[in-house]
């Protein structure tokens, strides 16, 4: 089987803001690409809530996803391809980061995980990023927004533009969401069923055309 791992943050571990729990298996996106994708691949889904790119986390343990990357994906060894959706939990506040700085740090976890020797016989995977859907500027106006911050939703619109432009010459495979899937309407940041659904069957297509 063609081993896939889905390394990203609460949209892949498959948070419903509705109810605060985790969308089942039938709902979440990394488990419905392995059904579209069928028998010949296994997708593995390695979803952690408040996941950062390449930042720690002053307020939380073990969220930095560059520190975590090596042994993720030699764990899961031999693998074909790395998925890396990240990007809106870099774009709290706390974290005095730009757009700019966020698409550097994706671009390096992007590296790193294209140099881990987990793809089969000791060589390297294949790895695609994935700009994760535009945070909504409602999103200030919940509950989430305490915690994030002001200007999430002008960083996270901005990502996608800086990803292109620096993983374009580092020949590392990129995927843009915007304007394809969407946020819920209950905190703006995360996917509903219909956008795990949607962004599933992207992201299905795009891995077809790279294996």
């Amino acid at each position: 089987m063609k081993k896939i791992v889905c390394f990203g943050d609460s949209n892949t571990w498959g948070y419903n803001a509705v109810t605060m729990e985790r969308f089942s298996e039938d709902i979440r996106w990394p488990c419905l690409l392995g059904k579209l994708l069928g028998d010949e691949f296994q997708v593995i889904e390695e979803g952690l809530c408040g996941r950062t790119s390449v930042t720690d986390d002053p307020l939380f343990e073990g969220l930095n996803g560059y520190t975590y990357i090596y042994p993720c994906l030699t764990s899961h060894a031999p693998l074909e391809l790395v998925i890396i959706m990240l990007g809106t939990n870099d774009s709290k506040e706390r974290f005095n980061l730009t757009s700019y700085n966020i698409a550097q740090g994706i671009t390096r976890l992007a590296l790193k995980a294209g140099s881990v020797p987990a793809g089969k016989d000791g060589g390297f995977p294949k790895v695609l990023v994935v700009a994760p859907p535009p945070i909504g500027s409602e999103y200030f106006n919940t509950e989430i927004g305490k915690s994030m911050g002001a200007n999430c939703d002008i960083k996270s619109y901005e990502l996608s533009h800086h990803l292109e432009e620096l993983l374009r010459p580092e020949k590392i495979e990129f995927l843009d969401t915007k304007g394809m899937v969407s946020m819920n309407k209950v905190d703006y940041m995360h996917l509903d069923e219909k956008g795990h659904k949607v962004l599933a069957n992207i992201v299905c297509k795009k891995v077809l055309e790279m294996l």
